[in-house]
């Protein structure tokens, strides 16, 4: 069995603002560390559970965050920026499940350190329907038939993931209080809770159907003012819509959405500090 691990940070235990997800602030090393060793829990309890093969893909910010010295040393591990698919690099059709660990609440949703992959997004749709990355990385999972078997961070995320894909299995290891306050297990209780999830989604797997994209899908994106949609409008193929901070892309498959929502938002990002 092949499985893909997608870890991202603001979801790991004990990581509430952005001291701990922000590599030049004080906190960072110790969230870094923290959440290897919660991918590392998770990653060893998958293979003890009979996968043969996991790759996991380093999916916050430079995603260069994690420790590959303290993984365990059958992983493949994807680290670095500039990735084509982001926070899905690596994700294709011959992979049995994914999981999505340190995951977040979307932008506009209560949620510690909510977001949809930069501050200056309000709002994500695909269609009619509202996502974050969670949403949007199981939308690509499930363009190459992978489910999403195990979705671990706060008690919000577990929320948006149970709606979004049914028996799925879910790891809570904070609950959030506010945007940057939590409730949170300690690091070694985390670890204990995601080995049994992992074993549990792992035995679920068959229960669990892949989140199958819409055909030639829209994508909308509200951003947060007027300029950053602005930008995100010079993007080839964009339309800024009328008295509005919502940018459209008329896409011919989810991996064509994909990509024009990480070109726009990171054109968007140009005036996030003005």
């Amino acid at each position: 069995m092949k499985i893909y691990i997608s870890v991202d940070m603001e979801g790991i235990s004990g990581l509430v603002d952005h001291t701990h997800v922000d590599s030049r602030m004080h906190n960072y090393e110790r969230g870094r560390k923290i959440m290897t060793d919660e991918a590392n829990g998770v990653i060893t309890a998958a293979f003890e559970a009979g996968c043969h093969d996991i790759v996991v893909n380093d999916s916050h910010s430079q995603m260069n965050n994690l420790m590959i010295e303290m993984l365990h040393p059958d992983t493949t591990l994807i680290t670095g920026g500039a990735k084509p698919f982001s926070m899905v690099q690596g994700l294709d059709e011959s992979f049995s499940g994914a999981f999505f660990i340190g995951y977040h609440a979307r932008a506009s949703k209560k949620g510690v350190l909510s977001h949809s992959m930069t501050f200056g997004v309000r709002n994500m749709f695909i269609n009619d329907m509202a996502i974050g990355e969670m949403g949007f990385n199981a939308l690509v999972a499930g363009y190459y038939g992978v489910p999403v078997l195990l979705v671990s961070g706060d008690d919000q995320a577990a929320i948006e993931a149970n709606e979004l894909i049914p028996n799925v299995t879910t790891a809570i290891v904070k609950e959030a209080v506010t945007r940057s306050v939590a409730k949170s297990l300690t690091p070694k209780k985390a670890s204990d809770l995601l080995a049994r999830q992992t074993a549990s989604a792992l035995s679920n797997r068959l229960k669990v159907e892949p989140l199958v994209p819409p055909e030639n899908p829209v994508l909308r994106i509200e951003f947060a003012n007027y300029g950053q949609a602005e930008w995100a409008s010079t993007m080839p193929g964009t339309m800024l819509e009328p008295d509005s901070t919502t940018v459209r892309f008329d896409a011919r498959d989810i991996l064509e959405a994909y990509r024009a929502m990480i070109v726009m938002t990171e054109l968007a990002m140009k005036t996030t500090f003005c």
